[in-house]
């Protein structure tokens, strides 16, 4: 056949037809909402075997269109299960990422309009949304004002931008912590560059220093126990600072976290704020999960000290309501920031630009694209107002002081870790760490495998521990309760088949379960 000669101009328009889209648009929203409406129906974690996909689709690409009728039916019976339900309301592991009607609605209006906003001038209304949302953020969460950009449309001050994530937030703050160093010092002492974190700290932090070139022998992961709270010591910190400095290396960037990712602790900002500004190191607050909770008054308090820090980021999609990806980052000094990330192609000079009066948030950020995010949380502020969010994040907080309860209730269990927020660390007892350690992997998979609800662990201090995590939006306080049961359930099972395979010392089996 030969190669076409021109373009049939009917043929192409069809390609982004508004008739067909509102169509088959219509049809995907049935198939969302269906979806919603049963996703209590399926299991939570995935029963799929590795591969399963690749023996169900065809191993060649399709080569004439499909109808969207065809292709949902693919979704449902080959993609469908082969997901985590994320959204289910029994879906209690990592942490949440939430989703709402309004963040629905506002990732559509940002895929629908499909803009490329990675300068003032590319779009102008994405620009000045994300920096009004920001600001917005900055106020309610009480930062001080050189957060926030300055009124007075001058170039230097603070100022925020939308990420997809937390992780690259902390990869953009080490390049300009890094890069303000060694203008000073030289970059070729490089190798002297220091990054202090906590044994709870994310491994975000760990992965963040290498891609910037730190070496992994100068990453400190300093250890935390049950007794301080498994929070990251000012005075841990200030003393591995001063050996380094005694070996002729250089600290240069801290990170604190807002609720660690494995058992929800708090860093004391004030502190660790004080400790950074005598070293001369950035500090970095990873707020990812429960900076979210910070605006409600009865939890700012896990902010304070944040005058001292130098960046600050949070995950919207986690707690608050907006769907995947939207991470808000906080930066003091954008002049240093601006300046470690800022390219100037000439392909990207305008005169809106030239005239330093306008935000290029491709300077803000790894990539030169982005996605106009900012309509997304727009749409999220303005449909639930603080009033509704905050009542959302204390439901949150109420089921898992719920949950909390029934564990305490139970003597077979214990609570491992304080709860700070919608996260409770529990474990089964058992006599001695390592038997400990055994029994809750087994109840942990035992319980996952039943398909009723998903929960994850982690290890503290030596101790592992399983995560109950609140927060999908759908989690109501029955769902709560029948994670429980199942759990229960489960424990029972396995201490009895314990028990039934251990012998006495006279060589007869014996089992104590608790009814």
């Amino acid at each position: 056949m030969a190669a076409p000669t021109s373009i049939d101009a009917k043929e192409s328009a069809r390609l982004l037809d508004s008739h067909e889209f509102c169509q088959q648009a219509h049809r995907v929203v049935d198939f969302i909402a269906d979806y919603y409406k049963h996703i209590e129906d399926y299991p939570v974690l995935s029963p799929v075997e590795p591969g399963y996909l690749r023996r169900q689709l065809p191993e060649t690409f399709p080569t004439s269109p499909e109808s969207i009728e065809k292709i949902l039916l693919d979704v449902n019976n080959s993609i469908i299960p082969g997901l985590t339900h994320w959204q289910s309301p029994s879906f209690f592991a990592y942490f949440q990422t939430n989703a709402s009607t309004a963040g629905f609605l506002g990732e559509m209006l940002c895929c629908g309009f499909n803009i490329v906003c990675f300068n003032w001038v590319s779009s102008p209304a994405a620009t000045e949304l994300e920096a009004i949302v920001m600001d917005w953020m900055a106020q309610m969460l009480k930062l001080p004002p050189a957060f926030m950009f300055p009124t007075n449309n001058a170039s230097h001050g603070g100022g925020g931008v939308l990420h997809g994530s937390t992780c690259e937030a902390i990869v953009c703050t080490l390049v300009a912590a890094r890069d303000k160093v060694l203008s000073k010092v030289g970059f070729d002492n490089i190798t002297k560059l220091v990054v202090y974190g906590s044994d709870q700290t994310h491994s975000s932090l760990e992965k963040g220093a290498r891609i910037v070139g730190i070496s992994p022998q100068n990453f400190r992961s300093l250890p935390t126990s049950a007794a301080t709270g498994y929070c990251l010591l000012p005075l841990a910190v200030q003393a591995a600072m001063a050996d380094d400095i005694a070996k002729g290396l250089i600290p240069f960037y801290v990170c604190a976290t807002i609720g660690t990712t494995g058992v929800g602790a708090v860093d004391p900002l004030e502190d660790l704020g004080l400790v950074a500004k005598r070293y001369g190191a950035w500090l970095h607050v990873d707020a990812a999960y429960a900076g979210s909770a910070c605006i409600c008054p009865e939890f700012r308090h896990h902010l304070d000290g944040v005058e001292h820090v130098s960046s600050i980021s949070m995950n919207l999609h986690k707690w608050f309501l907006t769907n995947m990806d939207c991470c808000c980052l906080w930066i003091k000094d954008t002049t240093t920031f601006v300046s470690a990330l800022s390219t100037n192609s000439e392909y990207l000079r305008n005169s809106a630009t030239e005239c330093k009066k306008v935000i290029d948030y491709k300077d803000w950020q790894i990539s030169l694209s982005r996605r106009f995010r900012s309509i997304k949380l727009w749409l999220v502020l303005r449909a639930y107002g603080v009033d509704k969010l905050r009542e959302h994040i204390r439901s949150d907080v109420m089921l898992a002081m719920v949950f909390e309860k029934l564990v305490m209730a139970d003597a077979q269990f214990e609570v491992a870790a304080p709860r700070r927020f919608a996260m409770v660390c529990f474990r089964l007892g058992a006599n001695g760490e390592h038997d400990q350690s055994m029994l809750n992997r087994k109840l942990m998979e035992a319980v996952n495998s039943t398909g009723k609800l998903y929960i994850t662990h982690t290890v503290a201090a030596g101790a592992y521990i399983l995560r109950f995590a609140i927060g999908a939006t759908l989690t109501e306080e029955r769902h709560v309760r029948a994670a429980w049961t199942v759990i229960q359930e489960q424990a029972r099972l396995l201490l009895s088949q314990r028990a039934s395979s251990t012998p006495s010392e006279n060589g007869v089996a014996t089992a104590h379960v608790s009814p």
